[in-house]
């Protein structure tokens, strides 16, 4: 599972030019979901987006989460995470999750991060979306749950 996180002054999302969440300061949280993902990748993008220090305390420095700021959360599915782009000019989206499990999936991530009692906004799976994000900073960080495997160098 893979999760890009902007930090946001405020964020939106529209449907037909119709707005179907907003936000302020937060975090927009596009989310893609592979094939071969589990709970414990929800989990694990659900711990790490919430307890990342990356909102200023009263020095400037990076040492708030958004649990600790109350954060708002706009969160996107966003299959294009998957992207595959190492052969040819058009992506490959063979390692996104098809459709029945990535909205299982979603909702599942999205029930976990409202259980923070942040305030959690999406839009609507499969739905062509337009997105407004006001990142603030600019401060963007990608996550992946597969990273949880892999050995820290250094």
């Amino acid at each position: 599972m893979r999760a890009l996180l902007q930090r946001v002054s405020e964020a939106s999302v529209s449907i037909d030019e119709r707005v179907v969440g907003r936000i302020g300061p937060g975090f927009t949280v596009l989310v893609g979901v592979s094939d071969q993902d589990t709970d414990a990748d929800s989990d694990y993008l659900v711990t790490k987006t919430l307890n990342l220090r990356v909102f200023a305390d009263a020095d400037g420095k990076f040492n708030l989460s958004a649990l600790d700021t109350s954060a708002d959360l706009l969160v996107i599915s966003q299959f294009t995470l998957y992207a595959d782009t190492r052969k040819g000019r058009r992506p490959s989206f063979t390692d996104a999750a098809p459709p029945e499990k990535a909205s299982s999936m979603f909702d599942n991530l999205l029930e976990r991060f409202r259980a923070s009692g942040l305030k959690v906004e999406t839009g609507q799976f499969q739905a062509h979306m337009q997105v407004s994000i006001h990142n603030d900073g600019p401060v963007t960080i990608m996550l992946d749950s597969a990273d949880r495997h892999r050995a820290r160098h250094g």
